[in-house]
């Protein structure tokens, strides 16, 4: 960090220090209000999410072939192969906005082409199966089905439009990494099946460790739940197992170091974001943020262009973690929202949020960021107004 930027956070920090009324009441309570939303993350999701999510971006970046992410995701590959696997890959991963930026970033730093790679970033939160089905009971099943769809076409939209707009970059980014490739030897080639069960049994602990109770009783997803601890550590000790069989140390050794880069990349904005976003708006359900909840109820009501467009930055501002988009939509309808402006808040609010912003922003750059959240918004809000309409 240069002189210049250290010396702006000092004049920053004595500013806020000198001006910001702390025994207000409303301030004082916004602030606790952030601190209990980062302890809240810190308790639900770092552990039993983040982590795991961690240790499969560095595997990528360590085990899987850069040749073989530039054939299927860069900026040349087959669009139907690419653009199809990255759209549902929420239906095997159920993640928040903030879990998949780092294997979005493994991907992307692995030499993905920027459209699979950000419809691989919307859709892993934003098609979440047991969401939808969810929303399907709990909030109608027109909405869970519109849901569906809208998550589905966004991703792909949003994800071939960023292509387009940075097709000749892109080209550029994929082709010099592909000329940079170290060439691969029989020393340092691992059967297929042995890196697909790998990796398989990494998604696994993820999955089985981040499994939520449903709302209401479901069948399997109850069952799942009732074990889902026995089957994350069945998981990590077969884990265990396939690390000490078949990885080499100085392997090992360089999966860690790389798991540890992303960490220190992404751990420091999402925790900031995540205070920002407490600070800004409150924890999910609570009317304790600078911003009052009912403001945003009296925002969203019918269905004019204003209020999906309100819906879709609202939701993109707001920390989302799984599931707890559908009880706060089921109030926020309880006091009048639009169906409309809800379907926009479903498309925006799980994909995108503000720390997860921070950290896209350190992957891809400021300009590319603020695209992708802006086409984010504009794809919610015409998809959430058309579905008014009906």
């Amino acid at each position: 960090m240069s002189n210049a930027k250290k010396l702006s956070l000092i004049i920053l920090a004595f500013l806020g220090a000198y001006f910001i009324p702390f025994r207000n009441a409303a301030v004082a309570g916004a602030i606790t209000e952030a601190l209990l939303m980062l302890q809240e993350y810190a308790r639900q999701h770092v552990l039993t999410c983040l982590v795991p999510a961690f240790f499969i971006a560095g595997a990528i970046a360590v085990f899987i072939s850069q040749a073989a992410v530039i054939k299927y995701f860069g900026a040349e590959a087959k669009k139907v192969l690419a653009y199809g696997v990255a759209s549902v890959s929420g239906t095997i991963l159920a993640v928040c906005s903030c879990t998949v930026l780092p294997m979005f970033a493994g991907i992307y730093n692995r030499g993905a082409g920027i459209g699979p790679a950000v419809t691989f970033l919307y859709s892993g939160p934003a098609i979440n199966v047991l969401a939808i089905i969810l929303t399907a009971r709990i909030l109608g099943f027109e909405l869970g089905l519109a849901r569906a769809v809208g998550a589905i076409g966004a991703s792909i939209v949003i994800g071939l439009a960023m292509a387009g707009i940075y097709r000749k970059e892109d080209l550029q980014r994929t082709r010099g990494a592909a000329s940079l490739m170290p060439a691969q030897t029989e020393e340092n080639v691992r059967p297929l099946w042995k890196t697909s069960l790998y990796f398989l049994v990494m998604i696994l602990i993820l999955i089985t460790a981040t499994w939520g109770r449903p709302a209401e009783p479901i069948g399997f997803y109850e069952a799942v739940w009732r074990i889902h601890w026995w089957l994350a550590a069945g998981f990590l000790v077969l884990l265990g197992i396939i690390i000490l069989r078949w990885f080499k140390k100085p392997e090992l050794k360089t999966w860690v170091d790389e798991t540890w880069t992303l960490s220190l990349q992404i751990f420091p904005l999402l925790f900031l974001g995540v205070i920002f976003a407490g600070l800004l708006l409150g924890r999910p359900g609570t009317n304790a943020g600078i911003v009052p909840s009912s403001w945003i109820t009296y925002l969203v009501g019918g269905n004019s262009l204003f209020a999906n467009l309100f819906a879709s930055i609202f939701g993109a501002l707001m920390y989302f973690a799984t599931l707890t988009e559908i009880p706060i939509l089921q109030g926020l309808i309880g006091s009048g929202m639009g169906k409309g402006p809800a379907l926009a808040l479903l498309l925006s609010g799980p994909a995108v949020s503000l720390p997860s912003m921070l950290v896209i922003r350190s992957v891809i750059g400021t300009r590319k960021m603020l695209v992708y959240v802006s086409l984010v918004v504009v794809v919610a809000t015409l998809s959430g107004f058309v579905y008014g309409l009906t």
